[in-house]
């Protein structure tokens, strides 16, 4: 029985591998598949393999795709050993956490992926960092991760997505970026999680980058060339603004011109432009955060004010969830490990920037209830399983799970503090 497959329309059809739109993959992953080679254009990626009872590890598998957004059918389970499982694609972007399954038990979950590579109109491509270059989002095909204690998967189905599918794109810095390894981990890497495969999330977020190099780099170009009208447009930035110290900075001239060219052309391709303010930093002065972005969120409001734009104080929001924590406390949201936590880790890490998974969990349901305070239709998409979440009532991180990765891990802090 062949292990591979391309259907196009109802017919079984065997097709080189150069992909189109209009293919679809299934993949029967209890029996033997290839290593990834983009000769073949499929197969176990980033140096794994199969998963068994007797060598559990994370695994990844990869199909060569071109851009767009594919509906993924995942089959979780396994006829010889229980299962613990985690569903992440691309760069750890999440989808099902702790997915538990009994000897021969099999579920299935559909979910959508956002693929895109730095081409635009084969004359213009996207600026990307040394970074992005050797990662998984910036590439011509779709990686898929199975983690967790036990990962179990029976198959693995890929398939175009939905033409109305909505899109939430997002525009950012290293707060928002889809963070290629552990610890570092942002809010949204984990969007994907809590939407049904209504919507899928696109994230053209990198570290360090700023409302004038955002765009500048054609990031904003990428998103207006596939950008559907209805399909909405998250914009945070700050972190990095604030350093600017060129002509024409600061967060009243620079800043403010430069959000309204976003809504601007945003709003001419039929989009939906959406300001967030920065998270805040975990910046204790006797017992309470001391702010620590000027301005900043005070001009991104005024923008959207003028503008009648889509707008929520991300900021403010997270300055409630790190005092809730209190000082001490609130070490668990960010990246903040003794030494020797990850390998080859001599120093304790300190960031009081970047968060830790469990802080990209509360920081990203502090998002999505800033999208439900605006009231969008795109809250309608939201899963069944979505709980209204109370910056000032947080989630007990002694609760938290989340799989690590040995092969993604790094100590390597993002640009941008």
């Amino acid at each position: 029985m062949k292990k591979f497959f391309c259907l196009m329309a109802c017919a079984v059809l065997l097709l080189p591998l150069a992909a189109t739109a209009q293919q679809t993959f299934e993949f029967d992953l209890t029996a033997s598949q290839p290593a990834y080679s983009d000769a073949t254009g499929y197969g176990y990626d980033l140096g794994t393999g199969a998963l068994s009872k007797k060598d559990l590890h994370p695994t990844f598998f990869s199909v060569k795709v071109p851009d767009g957004n594919y509906k993924v059918t995942v089959t979780v389970g396994s006829k010889s050993y229980a299962g613990v499982t985690v569903l992440r694609a691309e760069t750890r972007r999440m989808f099902e956490e702790k997915v538990i399954t009994r000897k021969g038990e099999f579920k299935t979950f559909t979910f959508n992926v956002h693929v895109h590579s730095t081409e635009i109109d084969g004359n213009t491509r996207v600026g990307i960092s040394m970074r992005e270059r050797v990662d998984v989002g910036w590439d011509n095909k779709l990686t898929l991760e199975f983690n967790g204690d036990a990962p179990a998967v029976k198959s693995i189905r890929i398939e175009p997505a939905d033409g109305d599918v909505v899109t939430i794109w997002l525009c950012g810095d290293s707060t928002v970026v889809d963070q290629d390894a552990d610890p570092y981990t942002s809010w949204g890497q984990i969007l994907p999680r809590f939407f049904t495969d209504k919507v899928v999330v696109a994230n053209l977020a990198n570290s360090g980058l700023t409302t004038t190099s955002f765009y500048n780099q054609n990031r904003l170009a990428k998103i207006l060339h596939s950008l559907k009208p209805g399909d909405y447009v998250v914009v945070e930035f700050g972190h990095n603004d604030e350093k600017d110290r060129g002509a024409g900075s600061g967060a009243w001239y620079n800043y403010t011109y430069n959000l309204k060219r976003y809504i601007d052309e945003i709003r001419q391709k039929g989009g939906i432009p959406i300001l967030v303010s920065p998270t805040e930093r975990r910046n204790f002065v006797d017992g309470d955060i001391s702010p620590t972005h000027g301005d900043y969120p005070a001009a991104m409001k005024a923008t959207a004010d003028r503008e009648k734009a889509a707008f929520f104080d991300l900021t403010s929001m997270t300055r409630v969830l790190y005092e809730t924590f209190g000082e001490e406390g609130s070490k668990c949201l960010l990246v903040h490990y003794p030494a020797g936590t990850y390998p080859n880790q001599p120093n304790a890490l300190a960031d009081n920037t970047h968060f830790s998974p469990f802080g990209a969990y509360e920081i990203c349901k502090m998002v999505v209830m800033g999208l439900k305070y605006l009231d969008l239709d795109i809250v309608k998409y939201l899963r069944s399983d979505w709980v209204d979440f109370d910056a000032a009532d947080p989630d007990d991180p002694a609760a938290f799970y989340w799989p690590y990765t040995p092969s993604l891990a790094t100590l390597e802090k993002p640009a941008g503090s």
